[in-house]
């Protein structure tokens, strides 16, 4: 017996916008739409498929014209982020540089495990003519194409060279989109002539699908394991990463802290865990780290990692946990991050794992020692005098400090400002200085550390959170990289804040290159010195004029007291508006404290150089204090 199924007759690139308008996440209840718009530039690898079909349905698919393709894929991995990875954008390219401009994009997305779909067009599947514009020419393999550049930075991936072949890839890349152990970016390549050919889809496909968020629960003995060696420990340490967030277990983490007294640091992923005047929060932990929470760091018994997956500026390069029999204690959804720095595994959603752990710990009435909590509690205090000092400026007459500029920023934000950043040296003045008064206030992309990719993110954020005041903060290193998606912001009408920090170069790599022998080589943007250097004269470059010439309104701040003023009228206003410091970097001006843990950057082992030859000491005492946790 045959089953009869209705049929639509359609192209694909028209069923897959159709199948994609019909996809739904749900977590705790909410449901919500997974794919909530489609970003887009069109060439001739797209314009025909996915731009006739995004005009085919308009009113199911909403749509936003981006001006660099690397960007528009920051721009849906900061509405992603925001929206606790429940909802997403598409992206669609040509073929060509087009698809090629999204690696940078995907490899953001994948490391931070952010969910984001990536359509780039591809050459013929049929081949008519051969080669085609753009396309790239693989003697020993016929089904390559620039797309596979997209395959070891993709989560999944699948080219859809005939129409019945997108059903399973859709479904596919919807499973992994809402995964969240394997989520990150998605990418189904789809070839020029196969979007345009049409195809009888049964019906079924469009249904609307609801994908279940879960949030699995640990299992029994590791539980039980998990409350032994917790109980045992003198002085354990929480390190919060951005699992918390993407859980939404900031209230399963006070609890277990409040209900312990355990002190929590973070992770730049996990900052905004707790509240920065929650009674258990310490700061930043690592290399940007504060004093209070790498002194924890280096003398705990068991560090408590909660949906961190532990990078080198975690663990200062395996520098900072050193404490005599020091064990790792690992809550995270992912059993590969789960059983790093040899720990003790406890597989759960964050916060599953930690509602159980509280329960099962309060059983037994357990908290640390009220010694240890005064240490800490003071450590704390001291701590927030220094972050003050860095903050003010007596006299509002003069060039602001980087963290002065913070200060300011810190004096006239409330709980519903979202920061943006990702590179250069205010990451590490955040991680350190800034006290996060939300959940999501602090959104710091610090997987990939792309320059450019905040002003682009600050537009996702603001379209999922679009009654929120959204700060771009970005050096003039950053800015130069990617502007371009200040028109966007302009066009859409979103009132993003932008904050240039003139420093005259990469101020980060130049403090990194001095400390490792570089002398700054190759870091400040100024004139030739005639000597193979660029230690000449500041270039006249007017960012805050190239910002207005994009459509932006533009505020400029020559003073500490201008400064202030000017961040108070660009919160307040309705249209994308920049602000423009040009910062003090002078040696006698004090500037944010160093940082309290290392990070390895090798070192010439030989050089001729004095800088060069002191660094290598330097690095070789350093190297000698590495741990391996086995």
């Amino acid at each position: 017996m045959t089953v009869q199924t209705s049929t639509t007759r359609l192209t694909v690139a028209q069923a897959l916008v159709r199948f994609l308008s019909a996809q739904y996440t749900e977590r705790d209840g909410v449901r919500r739409r997974l794919i909530g718009a489609t970003w887009g530039i069109f060439g001739h690898g797209n314009v025909a498929g996915i731009g006739q079909a995004l005009v085919e349905y308009a009113a199911d698919m909403p749509y936003h014209q981006g001006r660099n393709e690397q960007a528009m894929v920051h721009a849906a991995v900061g509405y992603a982020r925001q929206s606790d990875r429940l909802s997403t954008h598409a992206v669609t390219t040509s073929i060509g540089p087009g698809a090629t401009n999204l690696v940078t994009g995907a490899a953001l997305a994948t490391i931070n495990h952010l969910p984001v779909l990536l359509l780039p067009g591809d050459v013929f599947a049929g081949r008519p003519a051969d080669p085609v514009l753009q396309q790239l020419e693989v003697p020993h393999a016929g089904d390559v194409s620039v797309n596979d550049c997209l395959r070891p930075v993709s989560r999944y991936f699948d080219r859809i060279t005939r129409p019945p072949a997108l059903i399973p890839a859709a479904l596919n890349a919807m499973r992994v989109l809402t995964d969240p152990v394997d989520t990150g970016a998605v990418t189904l390549a789809l070839p020029q002539d196969v979007q345009a050919e049409a195809y009888d889809w049964p019906e079924e496909f469009f249904a609307q699908r609801t994908w279940a968020v879960r949030r699995p629960g640990p299992d029994p003995a590791e539980l039980a394991d998990a409350v032994r060696v917790i109980r045992s420990a003198r002085r354990p340490l929480v390190v919060a990463g951005g699992g918390v967030h993407h859980s939404r277990a900031e209230e399963a983490l006070a609890e277990f802290a409040e209900a312990t007294r355990i002190p929590v640091a973070s992770t730049q992923a996990g900052k905004g865990s707790l509240r920065h005047d929650h009674p258990q929060d310490v700061g930043g932990v690592g290399h940007t780290g504060t004093a209070t929470a790498d002194e924890l760091a280096r003398t705990a018994d068991l560090v408590i990692g909660v949906g961190t997956r532990y990078t080198d500026f975690t663990t200062a390069s395996g520098t900072l946990f050193t404490g005599d029999g020091v064990r790792f204690l690992n809550v995270n959804i992912a059993p590969f991050d789960g059983h790093k720095l040899a720990g003790l595994p406890l597989v759960a959603d964050a916060r599953s794992g930690l509602q159980e752990l509280t329960e099962a710990l309060q059983m037994h009435d357990h908290r640390v020692a009220d010694s240890y909590v005064a240490e800490y509690t003071e450590d704390k205090e001291r701590w927030e005098q220094r972050v003050d000092a860095c903050f003010e400026a007596d006299d509002p007459d003069v060039r602001p400090t980087q963290p002065q500029v913070l200060g300011a920023l810190d004096a006239v934000v409330d709980d519903t400002d979202v920061i943006v950043n990702a590179a250069g040296s205010l990451p590490g003045d955040l991680h350190k200085l800034w006290r996060t008064r939300s959940r999501d206030q602090y959104h710091v992309e610090y997987g990939y550390s792309c320059m450019g990719y905040e002003i682009p993110a600050a537009i996702g954020v603001k379209l999922a959170a679009p009654d929120r005041p959204v700060w771009a903060l970005v050096g003039d290193g950053t800015y130069l990289m990617m502007p371009t998606e200040i028109v966007t912001a302009v066009q859409e009408g979103l009132a993003i804040k932008v904050v240039i920090v003139q420093n005259h170069g990469y101020a980060s790599i130049g403090g990194l290159s001095e400390s490792v022998g570089g002398e700054r080589f190759g870091t400040a943007y100024r004139f030739p010195a005639g000597d193979g250097t660029y230690t000449g004269a500041p270039l006249p470059v007017d960012l805050a004029a190239n910002a207005a010439s994009l459509g932006m309104r533009v505020l400029r701040a020559r003073t500490v007291g201008e400064l202030r003023e000017a961040l108070a009228e660009a919160r307040a206003a309705d249209t994308p508006t920049c602000v423009y410091v040009e910062t003090e970097t002078s040696d006698t001006v004090s500037g944010a404290p160093p940082a309290q843990a290392w990070w390895d950057v090798p070192v010439a082992e030989t050089a001729t150089r004095a800088s060069a030859v002191k660094a290598r000491e330097l690095y070789e005492r350093h190297v000698s204090t590495r741990r391996r946790h086995l």
